[in-house]
Protein backbone atom coordinates (compact mmCIF):
# COMPACT_ATOMS: atom_id res chain seq x y z
CA UNK A 1 0.00 0.00 0.00
CA UNK A 2 1.38 3.34 -1.16
CA UNK A 3 1.16 6.09 1.75
CA UNK A 4 0.16 9.79 1.16
CA UNK A 5 3.84 10.73 1.90
CA UNK A 6 4.84 8.46 -0.62
CA UNK A 7 2.66 9.36 -3.50
CA UNK A 8 4.05 13.17 -2.71
CA UNK A 9 7.73 11.83 -2.70
CA UNK A 10 7.14 9.65 -6.01
CA UNK A 11 4.98 11.99 -8.01
CA UNK A 12 6.15 15.24 -6.48
CA UNK A 13 9.95 14.60 -5.30
CA UNK A 14 8.42 15.67 -2.24
CA UNK A 15 7.41 19.14 -3.86
CA UNK A 16 3.88 20.57 -2.33
CA UNK A 17 3.50 17.37 0.52
CA UNK A 18 1.29 18.82 3.39
CA UNK A 19 1.94 19.14 6.82
CA UNK A 20 2.03 15.59 8.08
CA UNK A 21 0.22 16.98 11.28
CA UNK A 22 -2.74 18.64 9.41
CA UNK A 23 -5.81 16.59 9.71
CA UNK A 24 -6.73 14.79 6.48
CA UNK A 25 -4.06 16.11 4.98
CA UNK A 26 -6.07 17.57 1.42
CA UNK A 27 -4.54 18.85 -1.66
CA UNK A 28 -5.54 19.79 -5.08
CA UNK A 29 -3.90 20.31 -7.99
CA UNK A 30 -4.17 20.75 -12.18
CA UNK A 31 -3.77 18.01 -14.09
CA UNK A 32 -1.98 20.17 -16.49
CA UNK A 33 0.37 21.35 -14.46
CA UNK A 34 1.75 17.82 -13.96
CA UNK A 35 2.26 15.86 -17.24
CA UNK A 36 5.33 16.97 -18.22
CA UNK A 37 6.73 15.20 -14.76
CA UNK A 38 3.81 12.47 -14.59
CA UNK A 39 5.34 8.87 -14.26
CA UNK A 40 4.01 5.37 -15.00
CA UNK A 41 1.15 5.03 -12.11
CA UNK A 42 2.08 1.63 -9.61
CA UNK A 43 -0.73 -1.03 -9.69
CA UNK A 44 -1.40 -0.32 -5.83
CA UNK A 45 -4.06 0.41 -3.43
CA UNK A 46 -3.13 3.67 -1.71
CA UNK A 47 -4.06 4.41 1.92
CA UNK A 48 -6.03 7.95 0.33
CA UNK A 49 -8.84 9.23 -1.28
CA UNK A 50 -8.49 10.76 -5.10
CA UNK A 51 -11.16 12.30 -7.03
CA UNK A 52 -10.06 13.27 -10.66
CA UNK A 53 -11.94 15.27 -13.44
CA UNK A 54 -10.27 14.21 -16.45
CA UNK A 55 -10.83 15.70 -19.96
CA UNK A 56 -8.55 13.39 -22.24
CA UNK A 57 -7.93 9.57 -23.26
CA UNK A 58 -6.26 6.98 -21.23
CA UNK A 59 -6.81 3.79 -19.75
CA UNK A 60 -7.97 3.14 -16.00
CA UNK A 61 -7.14 0.32 -14.39
CA UNK A 62 -9.70 -0.92 -11.15
CA UNK A 63 -8.19 -4.20 -9.51
CA UNK A 64 -8.50 -6.95 -12.43
CA UNK A 65 -10.83 -4.11 -14.75
CA UNK A 66 -9.13 -1.85 -17.62
CA UNK A 67 -11.71 1.09 -18.31
CA UNK A 68 -10.47 3.01 -21.49
CA UNK A 69 -12.06 6.64 -21.14
CA UNK A 70 -12.52 9.06 -23.56
CA UNK A 71 -13.51 13.16 -23.09
CA UNK A 72 -14.84 14.14 -19.81
CA UNK A 73 -14.84 12.34 -17.13
CA UNK A 74 -15.26 12.16 -13.01
CA UNK A 75 -13.30 9.17 -11.09
CA UNK A 76 -12.92 8.01 -7.36
CA UNK A 77 -10.34 6.33 -6.60
CA UNK A 78 -10.19 4.69 -2.65
CA UNK A 79 -8.21 2.52 -0.80
CA UNK A 80 -9.48 -0.37 -0.76
CA UNK A 81 -9.22 -1.23 -4.54
CA UNK A 82 -5.95 -1.18 -5.93
CA UNK A 83 -5.57 1.16 -8.71
CA UNK A 84 -3.81 2.44 -11.94
CA UNK A 85 -3.74 4.31 -15.27
CA UNK A 86 -1.21 4.96 -18.69
CA UNK A 87 0.88 7.77 -19.24
CA UNK A 88 -0.76 11.13 -19.19
CA UNK A 89 -0.87 12.64 -23.10
CA UNK A 90 -0.05 16.10 -23.55
CA UNK A 91 -2.62 18.39 -23.74
CA UNK A 92 -4.95 16.79 -21.05
CA UNK A 93 -6.37 18.65 -18.75
CA UNK A 94 -8.86 18.76 -15.54
CA UNK A 95 -8.19 18.51 -11.93
CA UNK A 96 -7.41 15.60 -9.26
CA UNK A 97 -7.71 15.93 -5.21
CA UNK A 98 -6.03 13.87 -2.64
CA UNK A 99 -7.18 13.27 0.68
CA UNK A 100 -7.20 11.33 3.82
CA UNK A 101 -10.24 9.61 5.41
CA UNK A 102 -9.99 11.83 8.83
CA UNK A 103 -10.53 14.78 6.25
CA UNK A 104 -13.95 13.72 6.71
CA UNK A 105 -14.23 12.64 10.17
CA UNK A 106 -13.12 15.98 11.73
CA UNK A 107 -16.09 18.04 10.66
CA UNK A 108 -19.27 15.53 9.80
CA UNK A 109 -18.08 12.57 10.98
CA UNK A 110 -19.08 10.81 7.61
CA UNK A 111 -17.60 7.12 7.22
CA UNK A 112 -16.91 7.39 3.39
CA UNK A 113 -17.09 3.75 3.09
CA UNK A 114 -20.60 3.51 3.67
CA UNK A 115 -21.08 5.69 0.77
CA UNK A 116 -22.45 3.84 -2.26
CA UNK A 117 -19.68 5.64 -4.54
CA UNK A 118 -17.32 3.09 -2.76
CA UNK A 119 -18.73 0.33 -2.41
CA UNK A 120 -16.67 -2.84 -3.75
CA UNK A 121 -17.23 -3.79 -6.87
CA UNK A 122 -17.96 -1.36 -8.93
CA UNK A 123 -15.85 1.11 -10.04
CA UNK A 124 -16.89 4.85 -9.94
CA UNK A 125 -16.26 6.37 -13.60
CA UNK A 126 -18.30 8.61 -14.82
CA UNK A 127 -18.93 10.03 -18.33
CA UNK A 128 -20.08 13.72 -18.59
CA UNK A 129 -22.16 16.01 -20.85
CA UNK A 130 -20.73 19.30 -21.15
CA UNK A 131 -23.21 20.87 -18.94
CA UNK A 132 -21.91 18.44 -16.06
CA UNK A 133 -18.25 19.19 -16.51
CA UNK A 134 -18.64 22.50 -16.66
CA UNK A 135 -20.18 22.34 -13.16
CA UNK A 136 -17.75 19.74 -12.08
CA UNK A 137 -14.93 21.58 -13.02
CA UNK A 138 -16.46 24.84 -11.72
CA UNK A 139 -16.30 22.91 -7.78
CA UNK A 140 -12.79 22.13 -8.80
CA UNK A 141 -11.45 25.68 -9.85
CA UNK A 142 -13.15 27.05 -6.20
CA UNK A 143 -11.14 24.11 -4.35
CA UNK A 144 -8.28 24.86 -6.25
CA UNK A 145 -8.22 28.63 -5.24
CA UNK A 146 -9.54 28.05 -1.90
CA UNK A 147 -6.27 25.63 -0.69
CA UNK A 148 -4.00 28.22 -1.11
CA UNK A 149 -5.83 31.24 0.69
CA UNK A 150 -5.30 32.14 4.59
CA UNK A 151 -9.55 31.99 5.56
CA UNK A 152 -9.49 30.21 8.99
CA UNK A 153 -12.16 28.06 7.64
CA UNK A 154 -10.83 26.90 4.12
CA UNK A 155 -10.72 23.66 4.48
CA UNK A 156 -14.54 23.50 5.72
CA UNK A 157 -15.61 25.45 2.67
CA UNK A 158 -13.15 22.75 0.58
CA UNK A 159 -15.27 20.16 2.40
CA UNK A 160 -18.58 21.55 1.26
CA UNK A 161 -16.98 21.43 -2.54
CA UNK A 162 -16.32 17.99 -1.95
CA UNK A 163 -19.48 16.83 -0.98
CA UNK A 164 -21.23 18.89 -3.69
CA UNK A 165 -18.74 16.30 -5.66
CA UNK A 166 -19.58 12.99 -3.74
CA UNK A 167 -23.28 13.37 -4.37
CA UNK A 168 -23.45 14.79 -7.43
CA UNK A 169 -21.61 11.70 -9.13
CA UNK A 170 -23.84 9.33 -6.95
CA UNK A 171 -26.76 11.28 -8.51
CA UNK A 172 -25.66 10.40 -11.87
CA UNK A 173 -24.67 6.60 -11.34
CA UNK A 174 -27.57 3.97 -11.64
CA UNK A 175 -29.85 2.67 -8.82
CA UNK A 176 -27.36 3.66 -5.59
CA UNK A 177 -30.55 3.08 -3.27
CA UNK A 178 -29.45 -0.05 -1.90
CA UNK A 179 -25.99 -1.48 -1.37
CA UNK A 180 -24.85 -5.12 -2.93
CA UNK A 181 -21.96 -6.69 -1.52
CA UNK A 182 -20.09 -9.27 -3.63
CA UNK A 183 -20.03 -12.04 -1.12
CA UNK A 184 -19.72 -13.08 2.47
CA UNK A 185 -16.37 -11.70 3.06
CA UNK A 186 -17.55 -8.10 1.54
CA UNK A 187 -20.32 -7.58 3.67
CA UNK A 188 -18.47 -8.85 7.10
CA UNK A 189 -15.80 -6.71 6.06
CA UNK A 190 -18.45 -3.82 5.76
CA UNK A 191 -20.22 -4.70 8.73
CA UNK A 192 -16.88 -4.47 10.88
CA UNK A 193 -15.92 -0.79 9.26
CA UNK A 194 -19.45 0.41 10.46
CA UNK A 195 -19.02 -1.15 13.82
CA UNK A 196 -15.84 0.53 13.99
CA UNK A 197 -16.77 4.39 13.19
CA UNK A 198 -20.17 4.15 14.79
CA UNK A 199 -18.39 4.01 18.32
CA UNK A 200 -16.41 7.19 17.90
CA UNK A 201 -19.56 9.47 18.45
CA UNK A 202 -17.68 10.38 22.01
CA UNK A 203 -18.99 14.04 23.63
CA UNK A 204 -18.18 13.17 27.42
CA UNK A 205 -15.15 12.21 28.65
CA UNK A 206 -16.40 9.80 31.00
CA UNK A 207 -17.58 7.75 27.70
CA UNK A 208 -14.86 5.13 26.52
CA UNK A 209 -14.63 3.01 23.69
CA UNK A 210 -15.66 -0.63 23.98
CA UNK A 211 -13.88 -2.43 21.03
CA UNK A 212 -10.55 -1.98 20.64
CA UNK A 213 -8.95 -5.45 19.41
CA UNK A 214 -10.06 -7.84 16.67
CA UNK A 215 -10.83 -10.07 19.49
CA UNK A 216 -13.72 -7.52 20.73
CA UNK A 217 -14.93 -7.50 16.59
CA UNK A 218 -14.69 -10.61 16.27
CA UNK A 219 -17.12 -11.77 19.38
CA UNK A 220 -19.49 -8.68 18.18
CA UNK A 221 -19.24 -10.04 14.60
CA UNK A 222 -19.75 -13.92 15.63
CA UNK A 223 -17.03 -14.72 13.25
CA UNK A 224 -13.84 -16.77 14.54
CA UNK A 225 -10.74 -14.11 14.82
CA UNK A 226 -8.82 -15.41 12.25
CA UNK A 227 -11.95 -15.37 9.53
CA UNK A 228 -12.07 -11.58 10.26
CA UNK A 229 -8.57 -11.14 9.45
CA UNK A 230 -7.93 -12.87 6.79
CA UNK A 231 -11.08 -11.55 5.15
CA UNK A 232 -10.33 -7.91 6.35
CA UNK A 233 -6.88 -8.02 4.79
CA UNK A 234 -7.86 -9.94 1.55
CA UNK A 235 -10.86 -6.93 1.23
CA UNK A 236 -9.05 -3.67 2.25
CA UNK A 237 -5.13 -4.39 2.15
CA UNK A 238 -4.99 -3.47 5.78
CA UNK A 239 -4.82 -5.72 8.68
CA UNK A 240 -7.85 -5.21 11.12
CA UNK A 241 -5.37 -4.06 13.86
CA UNK A 242 -4.56 -1.18 11.38
CA UNK A 243 -7.47 -0.07 10.45
CA UNK A 244 -8.72 0.11 14.41
CA UNK A 245 -5.58 1.65 15.65
CA UNK A 246 -5.47 4.18 12.42
CA UNK A 247 -9.38 5.29 13.00
CA UNK A 248 -7.91 5.60 16.94
CA UNK A 249 -5.45 8.13 16.36
CA UNK A 250 -7.50 10.32 13.67
CA UNK A 251 -10.15 10.28 16.45
CA UNK A 252 -7.22 11.40 19.20
CA UNK A 253 -5.90 14.16 16.79
CA UNK A 254 -9.60 15.25 16.47
CA UNK A 255 -9.82 15.23 20.33
CA UNK A 256 -7.00 17.13 20.90
CA UNK A 257 -7.86 19.81 18.41
CA UNK A 258 -11.31 20.41 18.91
CA UNK A 259 -12.04 19.68 22.61
CA UNK A 260 -10.62 21.01 26.09
CA UNK A 261 -10.14 17.61 27.62
CA UNK A 262 -6.95 17.00 29.25
CA UNK A 263 -4.66 14.46 27.75
CA UNK A 264 -5.29 11.86 30.68
CA UNK A 265 -8.86 12.12 29.72
CA UNK A 266 -8.42 11.69 25.87
CA UNK A 267 -6.23 8.69 26.76
CA UNK A 268 -8.92 7.23 28.77
CA UNK A 269 -12.32 8.42 26.51
CA UNK A 270 -9.77 6.61 23.74
CA UNK A 271 -9.64 3.03 25.85
CA UNK A 272 -6.05 4.00 27.60
CA UNK A 273 -5.87 3.34 31.20
CA UNK A 274 -2.47 4.77 31.82
CA UNK A 275 -1.83 8.39 30.34
CA UNK A 276 1.85 6.69 29.52
CA UNK A 277 0.41 4.28 27.45
CA UNK A 278 -2.05 6.76 25.10
CA UNK A 279 1.51 8.36 24.77
CA UNK A 280 3.43 6.19 23.42
CA UNK A 281 0.48 4.65 21.37
CA UNK A 282 0.08 8.19 19.69
CA UNK A 283 3.93 9.23 19.35
CA UNK A 284 4.38 5.73 17.10
CA UNK A 285 1.02 7.06 14.83
CA UNK A 286 1.71 10.33 14.71
CA UNK A 287 5.68 11.24 15.04
CA UNK A 288 5.35 13.55 18.47
CA UNK A 289 3.56 13.27 21.93
CA UNK A 290 -0.06 14.53 22.38
CA UNK A 291 1.19 17.91 24.05
CA UNK A 292 3.88 18.68 20.93
CA UNK A 293 0.85 17.96 18.64
CA UNK A 294 -1.47 20.36 20.23
CA UNK A 295 1.05 22.79 20.66
CA UNK A 296 2.10 22.88 17.57
CA UNK A 297 -1.69 23.10 15.84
Amino acid sequence: METLEEFYQYKFDGFSSPDKRAIGQFNVFRIEDRVRREAPSLHVRRNFYKVMLYAGENVFHYGDQSIAVKGKTLLFFHPQIPYSYNLVEEGTTGFFCVFKDEFYQENFRLNLGDLPLFAPGVPPVYSLNEEQYNEVASIFQRMYQEIDTSYIYKYELIRSYLNQLLFLAMKLGPDNNHLQYADAGTRITARFIEMLERQFLIEFGSERLLLRTPKDFAGKLAVHINYLNRIVMKTTGKTTSEHIYSRIASEAKILLKHTQWNISEIGYALGFDEQAHFNKFFKAKVGMNPTAYRTDI
